[in-house]
């Protein structure tokens, strides 16, 4: 059975004309194809001379009825839906910035294995170490981070033990590093 192009705005030339125009290498072959069904050629011959099956023709056909030339590029996939809400993001988002409570939680900083525990538990959502680590890197937090205080730190301790002056013994002018003695004789 023939196929019929519905669309009367364009001719087999325009068509042809646009496909020298266009970047998009996929769509210049879809707008070929349908220039030859325009001419009056099989469905065969058409799918055929430009590299594609007759139903790809076909379905090609009917997004172009549809849509018109536009309609020929390829969509980029959707990709699978998002596994947290926007609700859920912007609490996750909220717990990872204020950190850890070491009383409640047990850890002094956050992981991505935490994290990973902590969604299962309050969102009942499964998620693998990456993909919240894809999901930090989304919400604009980076794996870097400072160095966790510990709670039971004594901080004027650590103080005063950066202010104690540690002396070196002075070399001379002309010595050079010495090396490990290593009991070889010099020279």
């Amino acid at each position: 059975m023939a196929i019929e192009i519905t669309r009367s705005e364009h001719t087999a030339s325009d068509l042809r004309r646009e496909a020298a125009r266009t970047e998009d290498s996929s769509q210049a072959r879809r707008l070929l194809a349908l220039a030859l069904v325009m001419d009056g050629a099989s469905r065969t011959q058409a799918a055929t001379s430009c590299g594609m099956d007759r139903q790809t023709l076909r379905d090609w056909v009917h997004r172009y009825n549809s849509e018109g030339i536009g309609g020929l590029v390829d969509r980029k996939a959707s990709g699978p839906a998002e596994r947290l809400t926007a609700a859920q993001l912007a609490e996750f988002s909220a717990i990872v910035e204020t950190g850890p409570d070491p009383a409640e939680d047990g850890i002094v900083r956050w992981r991505r294995v935490d994290l990973r525990d902590l969604i299962q538990a309050r969102f009942d959502v499964r998620l693998h170490e990456r993909s919240v680590g894809k999901i930090l890197d989304r919400l604009g937090f980076c794996h870097m981070s400072v160095r966790p205080r510990h709670p039971k730190a004594d901080i004027q301790a650590q103080e005063a033990f950066k202010k104690i002056r540690r002396t070196r013994r002075p070399r001379h002018p002309g010595q050079r590093k010495a090396k490990a003695d290593r009991g070889l004789v010099p020279g």
